[in-house]
């Protein structure tokens, strides 16, 4: 059966001073969705989502994000967003992709605060996690900055929901590239290395 990749991003809310404060959560305020069924963009979703617990997004939020009170005012509900990824993982066996392990640990702490069953029940693969091993690196490296040493730029704009997810896209493609480049190549036999039927044709 075929196997869909799922690649998700989302952004959150941010207290109005660095580091987190012992009161505040952040919550999904955006979602961007990318579906890859053989190894093609299926479908893609955008949108913006409205914060219950901490409802008035902080100064902070809005100059790093660019993301508008208007705008999670009118987004869609945290049910909506669990239902519709719900939708997305009944197309099949699917495996989810994101950009470090913040994003499933936010929507399952959303979704456990809300009483909502979350939908991503198995472990996502985190792509930044796997570009660090796979290159020996101490540090793990920007979405974008990575896409760059590819020589690549990333898609729309940083910090967007949608454009980070078609740009981690991007990225997967690369990594899955470089994986298949340093796989070890079979190892030839005896019949390739010698062509006997010159040898039978002498001895005969």
């Amino acid at each position: 059966m075929t196997q869909q990749h799922l690649f998700i991003d989302f952004e959150f809310t941010m207290s109005q001073s660095k580091g987190n404060p012992s009161m505040f959560r952040p919550e999904i305020i955006e979602v961007g969705v990318v579906s890859v069924i053989d190894e093609k963009i299926y479908d893609t979703y955008s949108s913006f989502v409205k914060p219950v617990l901490f409802p008035k997004l902080t100064e902070r939020c809005v100059g790093f994000l660019g993301i508008q009170q208007e705008q999670v005012d009118q987004g869609i509900p945290l049910a909506h967003l669990v239902e519709l990824l719900n939708m997305y993982m009944s197309f099949g066996p699917t495996k989810v992709v994101t950009w470090g392990n913040q994003d499933m640990k936010v929507l399952r702490n959303n979704c456990r605060y809300s009483n909502l069953e979350c939908p991503i029940k198995e472990r996502e693969r985190d792509l930044s996690k796997e570009y660090q091993r796979f290159f020996g690196h101490k540090n793990q490296s920007g979405l974008w900055r990575v896409l760059e040493e590819y020589g690549s730029k990333g898609i729309g704009r940083h910090h967007r929901a949608l454009d980070d997810a078609l740009t981690t896209y991007e990225v997967f493609k690369a990594i899955e590239k470089d994986k298949a480049y340093m796989k070890p190549t079979k190892q030839p036999t005896l019949g390739d290395r010698v062509d006997f039927s010159k040898i039978l044709s002498q001895l005969a």
